[in-house]
């Protein structure tokens, strides 16, 4: 999840306006695996007066808007070697998908945080974003969205988030897959990453403000879930939402939460495999305003 603000009189092009709001399942699980841990940090680096910086040419499929107009902020924070630097440490964890590793060097992380925290984008830690949420850590982000792309087709057509944040996430899934559905729950975080993508004009996704646990049922099904929040089981709802051989990734549990990453095998039938051991903020019902 995150917070961040901009500022324009332009026409907002990642608005969803007007949104209305048991099948048995069939389970595996591995051992898990561990890795380091995305942990909040709570401590707000200050650095000197910002310079304008211009953004970095995307270079995945689906580019950002070259000609946006850059937050200002330090210029090493928006260096292309600060940014393959975060990739590569993503890289040697293990991520090996050159498609998702080309869209997170791709994004600037920088742009979701506030100007206190601009000094830390890079690092690999989930950082508070306000409301009690974080931006997840580059590792967790580059891992979640590579298991989701590895289905059988290869390819993302429609896929939803659950917990919008920040938006640093979104974007990222933006260029990777054809559509991109977000939620959030928490008005004031869900109008932040508006706020944040605005500059971006990512003409592919769609903001929601809204109860995540429902889903989207209006625009299933979706090839890929993904859950930045952790409940003690996946929500039915999203379950019945996912195309069949789509996949949902999500943590799972309360103090000691695993990765999982349940497949749609058929009509009523889901595999579930428990990846590596994380931790999320929790997944709640309903919306803040």
């Amino acid at each position: 999840m995150s917070e961040g603000n901009g500022d324009t009189k332009k026409r907002f092009p990642l608005t969803l306006d007007s949104v209305t709001g048991d099948a048995g399942r069939k389970r595996t699980f591995a051992a898990p695996r561990s890795h380091s841990k995305q942990t909040a940090t709570q401590n707000a680096a200050r650095h000197s007066p910002l310079k304008p910086a211009s953004m970095l040419q995307q270079k995945s499929a689906i580019p950002l808007n070259p000609s946006a107009t850059a937050r200002p902020v330090n210029q090493p924070l928006v260096s292309e070697a600060v940014r393959r630097a975060m990739v590569q440490r993503v890289a040697q964890q293990g991520v090996k998908d050159q498609q998702v590793l080309a869209a997170m060097e791709a994004v600037p992380r920088h742009y979701f945080l506030e100007p206190g925290l601009a000094s830390q984008a890079y690092i690999d830690a989930s950082l508070p974003i306000g409301y009690h949420q974080t931006i997840s850590q580059p590792y967790i982000v580059a891992r979640m969205i590579e298991v989701m792309r590895a289905n059988a087709s290869g390819k993302l057509d429609k896929v939803l988030e659950i917990g919008t944040g920040c938006g640093y996430q979104a974007a990222v899934l933006a260029q990777v897959a054809k559509e991109v559905y977000s939620i959030e729950r928490i008005k004031p975080l869900h109008e932040l990453a508006r706020n944040n993508l605005r500059p971006l004009r990512i003409a592919n996704l769609r903001l929601h403000y809204g109860d995540g646990m429902l889903g989207f049922p209006q625009v299933a099904p979706f090839d890929g879930i993904i859950l930045a929040a952790a409940g003690l089981e996946v929500p039915q709802a999203l379950l019945d939402q996912m195309a069949v051989g789509g996949r949902l990734v999500a943590p799972v549990g309360n103090r000691n939460q695993v990765l999982q990453l349940i497949c749609r095998i058929g009509r009523n039938e889901w595999t579930t495999e428990t990846l590596e051991h994380c931790h999320f903020v929790p997944l709640k019902p309903g919306t803040l305003g």
